[in-house]
């Protein structure tokens, strides 16, 4: 039925489908412990150091571990139970956490640096899995993208909750707490997890052995493929679109800290700085979350509208950001990241749902491996670089200013050289 999602379908969704409420539960306790942590780390490396550039490399930890384990994360999400590859995840990252209390108390700034490789690199096997199990759990193409708009609608109301009490709970009860409740976030989850019952036909297969993780055929197969696939092939950029937008991750730190700390409370610059950054996080949640509740509705089961929804998104965020860059005060600066982040958003969910379609189930942890593999590369260059152009002097606004302008880069590809793709395979 090619009608609107409505707002009901959420409701819906969750209360009638067990399977997909114990995952979708899992995903939001982890992501929120996340969110609450990121903001106290940026914070202390902000403070440490001094640097934009320690910031963004402390980003690109968190992301480019993605693209080295990848390719044995897609085989091993294709072989064996994603569920178990899921809560294997969990577990391992309760660890690591733990493990970033003792690595903040000391002098040098390398041992966070490990901890965040790899935590990332635990997240590059769970996220596969999560995006690849997905269709086994909802039992048709309207389900699959309510649950697609409701995993990043849950991503985007951790972000702004999370974002919004990292600040405040490390200023009340300290940056150790907010680590020990991120850790025991990923124990529920892995509890959550636990309690799915799904059929996984590819875990039938083969099992796994030792060898397999340094066996390619896999990897080989999967690139095979999909290079054999041109439309999946042309859905997998838009990702790597949107990773042009990774310099966010340092521009709304330094906007936070340097630009709008909140001042007027009575507090330190140290906590002020740290609040500002948590506002404007959560207004990037926010943003995150109405994007695709509005975007799933207008969009529903028609397959044209996602697609032209990918260029809508690129170009809201280049005005968003455009816009972001001469902000007057934190108000303005937070309504533009909002409206930024929606269409971002947007691009997200039905970049996903379009995937999940398209990619057969035995190749779709590979698939997904790929797609986020394309995304933390841009994801990774672009923050990195705006790191190193504001401690070469480069002004936030600058930066800002120049992020907007590159993502036009990206959705002028999705214009002009991705949708006739579309419109020439169906003539």
């Amino acid at each position: 039925m090619a009608g609107l999602v409505s707002p009901r379908a959420y409701w819906e969704l969750v209360r009638g489908n067990r399977n997909f409420r114990l995952l979708w539960l899992a995903q939001m306790v982890s992501e929120v412990g996340d969110w609450l942590y990121s903001v106290v780390l940026y914070s202390l490396i902000l403070e440490r150091t001094g640097s934009a550039k320690a910031v963004a490399i402390a980003v690109v930890l968190q992301v480019l571990p993605q693209v080295l384990v990848s390719p044995t994360a897609g085989a091993v999400n294709d072989r064996i139970s994603r569920r178990t590859v899921m809560i294997v995840s969990d577990l391992a990252r309760f660890v690591i956490v733990l493990a970033m209390l003792f690595a903040v108390r000391g002098e040098s700034i390398w041992p966070i640096y490990v901890l965040l490789l790899l935590e990332t690199a635990m997240w590059g096997f769970f996220e596969p899995g999560r995006s690849a199990i997905l269709p086994n759990v909802t039992r048709d193409e309207r389900e699959l993208l309510v649950g697609n708009a409701l995993a990043s609608t849950t991503w985007s109301i951790s972000l702004a909750v999370g974002s919004a009490l990292g600040g405040v709970l490390a200023v009340v009860l300290g940056s150790d707490a907010v680590f020990v409740i991120n850790a025991c976030s990923f124990v529920l989850s892995a509890f959550l997890l636990s309690r799915i019952e799904v059929h996984e036909p590819h875990a039938e297969a083969k099992a796994l052995r030792a060898s397999d993780f340094v066996d390619f055929r896999p990897v080989i197969e999967g690139f095979r493929y999909i290079s054999s696939q041109p439309l999946l092939f042309t859905t997998l950029m838009a990702k790597f679109g949107l990773g042009f937008m990774g310099a966010s991750y340092v521009i709304l730190p330094l906007f936070g800290e340097r630009v709008f700390p909140v001042v007027n409370w009575g507090g330190s610059a140290q906590a002020g700085g740290m609040l500002g950054m948590s506002l404007l996080m959560a207004a990037r949640g926010v943003g995150a979350l109405l994007g695709p509740l509005c975007g799933s509705m207008w969009a529903g089961n028609r397959p044209e509208r996602k697609r032209h929804g990918i260029l809508i998104g690129f170009l809201i965020l280049a005005v968003g950001y455009i816009s972001l860059s001469a902000a007057p005060n934190i108000w303005v600066a937070a309504a533009a990241v909002m409206f930024a982040h929606s269409g971002g958003s947007n691009i997200w969910v039905f970049s996903t749902t379009m995937l999940q379609m398209q990619a057969e189930d035995k190749f779709r942890g590979r698939v997904f491996s790929a797609d986020y593999a394309f995304f933390v590369v841009a994801m990774s260059a672009t923050s990195y670089a705006a790191g190193v152009a504001s401690d070469m002097g480069a002004h936030v606004r600058t930066i800002t200013m120049a992020t907007g302008l590159l993502v036009l880069i990206p959705a002028a590809a999705w214009a002009f050289l991705a949708l006739p793709k579309w419109k020439s395979a169906a003539d």
